[in-house]
Order: structure tokens, then C-alpha cells, then sequence
């Protein structure tokens, strides 16, 4: 999250840390995620390079579709945009989930397909942006996570302090 700062120069709105298990279960040990928000005046693929940079300087390589990665900086959404268009957004976050394990887009998707049905996503992310509200959807982050179901959470832990 400092690299992030120093590089975008801006401030960033952070979410404390999330233990979490690995997605897809079984796909490694336990994850620490979180979120951060902040204003971003480029476009989404300059903070898309961005994050892949701080990704690689981090020693992230990508050889397969969610493997075991020493990092993973995901581009969750940029304000109310819908990228490329909402039939292509529609067409992913309709793929069933071994769909969507076995192919990858070949452009960004926004906001992320799939964002609204992951607890370890949206914990975090009502932390720092609770009212941003999902373009295609219509609802907020936070009545977002509260409509998962119990079992979406399960295993999702704030971390103390200091850890």
C-alpha cells in the first residue's frame, strides 16, 4: 500500500488487513486481503499498469489462472464506470465459476465480474468505500455485504492490529 501511495502519488483510504482463505479453496494457504480507495485522475488501464508493476517489483509472475501469487492487486472498480460495455460486463459476471476458472478476459472488466458475490472482497471494501455503489447493480458496498450469505464470510477475520 505504500508503494501504491508513493507511485500514484495520492492518498490512499485503507481497510484493515483480512485473513482469508485462498481462492479458489484449496488453491494455497490462508490470503490477507484488504482494500484501499482513493481519487484517480488517469485512465483505468494506466492504474492497471500501475498495479501490475508494484505486482511484479513484488515478484509476482503469472503463469496460471488463480495460482498460489506472492501478491495479488486487483482493480476492483473505477467510480461508475462499466468497461469495456455493459453486455460484456454481463457476459463474465454470468460465467459459472468453472467458467470463469478456465478463461481470461483479454481487456478489463469494471467493476470486477464477480466483486459482489466475495466476502473477501467485500469486507474489506466497506471498510474504506461503503457507499460506493455498484454501477450495474444499483446497490452500495456495504447492503452488498450484508446480503451475502453466511457461508461467503466464513473464514473472513480481521487481523489484530499489528499483524
Amino acid at each position: 500500500m505504500d508503494m501504491l501511495e508513493a507511485r500514484s502519488g495520492v492518498t490512499l483510504a485503507r481497510s484493515r488487513l483480512w485473513q482469508t482463505p485462498a481462492y479458489p479453496p484449496g488453491a494455497g494457504p490462508a490470503f490477507v486481503n484488504s482494500a484501499v480507495a482513493f481519487d484517480w485522475s488517469g485512465d483505468a488501464e494506466a492504474l492497471l499498469s500501475l498495479l501490475h508493476g508494484i505486482e511484479l517489483a513484488f515478484g509476482r509472475s503469472r503463469s496460471a489462472r488463480w495460482e498460489a501469487r506472492i501478491m495479488d492487486l486487483d482493480l476492483l472498480a473505477l467510480g461508475d464506470m462499466v468497461l469495456p460495455d455493459r453486455a460484456e460486463f454481463d457476459r463474465w459476471a454470468g460465467l459459472s465459476p468453472q467458467e470463469a476458472a478456465s478463461v481470461t478476459p483479454d481487456r478489463l472488466i469494471l467493476p470486477h465480474p464477480r466483486l459482489a458475490e466475495r466476502g473477501f472482497v467485500l469486507a474489506p471494501l466497506a471498510e474504506v468505500a461503503g457507499d460506493w455503489r455498484h454501477p450495474v447493480l444499483g446497490k452500495d458496498a456495504s447492503e452488498l455485504l450484508a446480503a451475502l450469505a453466511p457461508d461467503a464470510l466464513e473464514g473472513v477475520v480481521p487481523l489484530p492490529d499489528g499483524d
